[in-house]
C-alpha cells in the first residue's frame, strides 16, 4: 500500500480551486465554512487533522443525514454530499426536457472527462476504465467473460461476497470449471499466513484467483499484491474485489498488481446510488467477453463493455461531483479519518467484559469498517438493541465463521455518535 501525504485540492489542481469548486454552489453557510476549515488545514498533516472534530464538523455539513438516526452502515451504501445529489436532480430535470437529445448529445459527451478522473484516482490509462452499474456487474462482467474451460480451477475463499461467489457457481454448473475454497481465520496480522492460504491452493490447473481485497463481513484488508505476484509467476490470472476498498484507503491499481478489478462507487467515493467501475489491464481487454452483446466482442476497446444500452446518465454525470469532493478534501485525509473512526470506539469497547471486536486495529489490515460480538448474544441480538434503544443503524453478520455486528462509519460521522455506541454495547454486554 502507498503511504504519501497528498497535498491539499487547493494546492494540486491550482486555479480548479475548493474555492471555484465551491463556487459552483451559489456558496450557502456550510460551503463557506467547509472552504474557510480547508484553507486552515492546508499545513497540518492527515494523520494530525484525524481527529480535530472541528475540521470535520465542516466535512459533516456537506451531508443530508437524517438526524432520527446514527447510520454506521456506509458500508452498505454510502450517502452522497449535497453537491453530488444537486448534480443528480439537475442532470435529471435537464434530461426531462427532451430525453434522447439531452441523455445522447449532451451528458453522453461527459463520459470521457469522468472516465479520465477515475483513472487519475485508480493510477492507471483511462483506456483501461470502464464504467457501469456496482462491483457485481463489474465482476460478473469477467466471471462470466473470462474463457474458461471444463476442468480449469479458480481459487476464491469462503468469506467472498456471495454475488461473486454464485456468479463462480453458476460457471462451474455450466461450464464444469473447479472451485478451490479457502476458508481464512480472521482477523489476521500476518500477511504470510493470508498469503499462504491462497498459494497453498495452486495447482497446474489454477487459471484464476479471486481475491476480496476488504473482507465486506469483517473490514479485513488482504495482501493482495503479494497474492497477486505469487500467482503470476505461475500463470495465474487475478480478479480483485474491491467493492469496498476504492477511494476508502490509498492504493492505486498498479500497485495491485492485479489483471482485473472491480467496484462500487456509490460506497467509498460517495456518487449516487448505481454506479460503478470496472479496470480490465490493456493486454487482458481483446480476450475478454463483454456482458452485453459488442459488434467486436474481440475488440480491445474497453468501451465495449459499456454497452448496457439505455441507462440514467444523469446519475452517472454526477459521479463526477463525487470525485471533486474526494479530490477537495485528499484520499490520505480520508483514509486517516475513517480508520481514527473505527479505532476510537473498537479501542473503548475492546476491554469491556464478553466484548470482542473481529477487526485489527492497526493500519494496512483495517481502515473504517468494524466487527464486535457479545459472548452468548447473537449478533441480530446486538444490532436490534442498538437501533430499538439508540437508533443506531448497523448490521448484524452471520457468514461462514464470522459472526457479529459490523459497524462502518464515514467521513459524517461524529465521535459523539460513536459514544453512544460504545455506550449501546456496554450496556448490552452487562445486559
Amino acid at each position: 500500500m502507498r503511504s504519501f501525504n497528498r497535498r491539499s485540492f487547493i494546492n494540486t489542481f491550482g486555479s480548479f480551486s475548493a474555492t471555484a469548486f465551491l463556487g459552483s454552489l451559489a456558496q450557502p453557510a456550510w460551503s463557506r465554512n467547509l472552504h474557510k476549515a480547508l484553507v486552515n488545514a492546508e499545513s497540518r498533516s492527515a494523520q494530525e487533522l484525524s481527529g480535530d472534530e472541528d475540521f470535520w464538523y465542516y466535512v459533516q455539513e456537506s451531508f443530508t443525514t437524517s438526524p432520527n438516526i446514527i447510520n454506521l452502515n456506509n458500508g452498505g451504501i454510502s450517502p452522497a454530499p449535497k453537491i453530488v445529489q444537486d448534480a443528480m436532480k439537475r442532470y435529471h430535470d435537464i434530461t426531462m426536457e427532451a430525453p434522447s437529445y439531452y441523455m445522447w448529445r449532451i451528458l453522453d459527451q461527459g463520459r470521457e472527462p469522468l472516465r479520465k478522473n477515475l483513472a487519475r484516482i485508480a493510477g492507471c490509462s483511462p483506456e483501461e476504465i470502464a464504467m457501469n452499474r456496482n462491483a457485481s456487474e463489474a465482476l460478473e462482467t469477467v466471471i462470466f467473460g473470462l474463457n474458461l474451460k471444463a476442468g480449469d480451477e479458480v481459487v476464491l475463499s469462503k468469506q467472498d461476497y456471495p454475488n461473486m461467489i454464485n456468479a463462480w457457481k453458476q460457471r462451474e454448473l455450466r461450464d464444469g470449471i473447479k472451485l478451490v475454497w479457502i476458508n481464512l481465520d480472521l482477523p489476521s496480522e500476518d500477511n504470510e499466513y493470508l498469503l499462504n492460504k491462497y498459494t497453498s491452493a495452486f495447482t497446474p490447473k489454477t487459471k484464476v484467483v479471486h481475491i476480496t481485497h476488504i473482507i465486506n463481513w469483517n473490514g479485513q484488508i488482504l495482501p493482495v499484491r503479494k497474492i497477486a505476484d505469487a500467482a503470476h509467476a505461475h500463470g495465474i490470472e487475478v480478479l480483485v474485489d474491491g467493492a469496498h476498498s476504492f477511494a476508502h484507503f490509498q492504493f492505486t491499481l498498479p500497485e495491485l498488481g492485479c489483471d482485473y478489478f472491480g467496484t462500487s462507487l456509490h460506497k467509498w467515493l460517495t456518487c449516487c446510488i448505481g454506479t460503478g467501475l470496472l479496470f480490465v489491464k490493456k493486454e487482458k481487454i481483446k480476450n475478454l467477453y463483454p456482458m452485453f452483446g459488442f459488434a467486436d466482442p474481440k475488440s480491445d476497446d474497453i468501451r465495449k463493455f459499456e454497452n448496457l444500452g439505455t441507462r440514467p446518465f444523469f446519475i452517472e454525470q454526477a459521479s463526477g461531483k463525487a470525485v471533486e469532493f474526494y479530490d477537495m478534501i485528499g484520499g490520505q485525509r480520508k483514509e486517516q479519518r475513517l480508520l481514527y473512526l473505527k479505532n476510537y470506539w473498537m479501542e473503548k469497547v475492546k476491554d469491556i467484559p464478553k466484548v470482542k471486536i473481529g477487526t485489527s486495529l492497526k493500519q494496512g489490515f483495517g481502515c473504517a469498517i468494524g466487527l464486535v460480538s457479545v459472548d452468548g448474544k447473537k449478533p441480530a441480538e446486538l444490532e436490534s438493541f442498538l437501533f430499538d434503544k439508540y437508533k443506531i443503524h448497523t448490521v448484524g453478520i452471520e457468514w461462514e465463521n464470522i459472526k457479529g455486528v459490523r459497524v462502518t462509519p464515514n467521513v459524517y460521522t461524529t465521535t459523539k455518535s460513536l459514544d453512544l455506541l460504545v455506550e449501546g454495547i456496554e450496556k448490552f454486554a452487562k445486559g
